[in-house]
């Protein structure tokens, strides 16, 4: 079973029943409430000090690994998802439309179940790619149930800290044509399973705002 199928699997009978708006405090050293799930290798994910406070480093050789936490947001009061990462080695040209490429150098991904049963869910994945186009949206190679967008492509801001803001409820619109007032998951992934590639990434806060 690809770990697509897994993940809302896990997420389906793992959801908290607490909401909240900041999902991630890694710059101040925190992963409190975030738990590792494993598919092949393991990525490593490390707070690691920087000269203003903490990041969350990981690093993947040919493995796949996520962290995640199962937290309800409502849409309809906090929908712009805020995240900073920094990729200091993008993938090199692999087709991500295609199942021997599914591997993303960093992605956030937001998950919603929709229904009883977890393969119901949909998932978000937001993607430092490396080759599509800024902007872009596709289905995953495994299932329609997740769409992937390119928030960043390839060397172009690899190497530097860059801070992005996504409308989560907007983006369920136009991947699913469905208005999604809730999410249960956030999780983030470096993964380079398929292509047997490294990746070194730095992940920084991530919260919910209402603009």
């Amino acid at each position: 079973m690809h770990r697509i199928a897994v993940f809302f699997i896990l997420f389906g009978v793992h959801i908290a029943s607490t909401y909240g708006d900041v999902v991630g405090h890694f710059q101040q050293g925190v992963l409190d409430g975030w738990e590792v799930k494993k598919f092949k290798g393991e990525t490593k994910y490390t707070l690691v000090e920087e000269a203003n406070g903490y990041s969350l480093q990981a690093r993947s050789d040919a493995s796949a690994s996520a962290l995640y936490k199962a937290i309800k947001i409502d849409l309809t009061r906090t929908p712009y998802l805020n995240w900073s990462w920094r990729v200091d080695s993008p993938l090199n040209g692999v087709d991500e439309t295609t199942k021997q490429g599914d591997d993303y150098a960093a992605r956030i991904y937001v998950i919603r179940k929709t229904g009883i049963f977890s393969l119901n869910s949909l998932a978000i994945s937001y993607v430092w790619s490396s080759h599509q186009k800024e902007g872009s949206v596709w289905l995953n190679a495994f299932t329609d149930n997740a769409a992937m967008i390119a928030v960043r492509t390839g060397k172009v801001s690899a190497g530097r800290w860059v801070s992005e803001k996504r409308n989560v409820r907007e983006d369920c619109k136009r991947a699913f044509g469905r208005d999604i007032k809730e999410i249960d998951v956030v999780a983030l992934m470096t993964d380079t399973d398929n292509s047997g590639e490294s990746a070194q990434v730095y992940y920084g806060n991530i919260s919910f705002t209402a603009d």
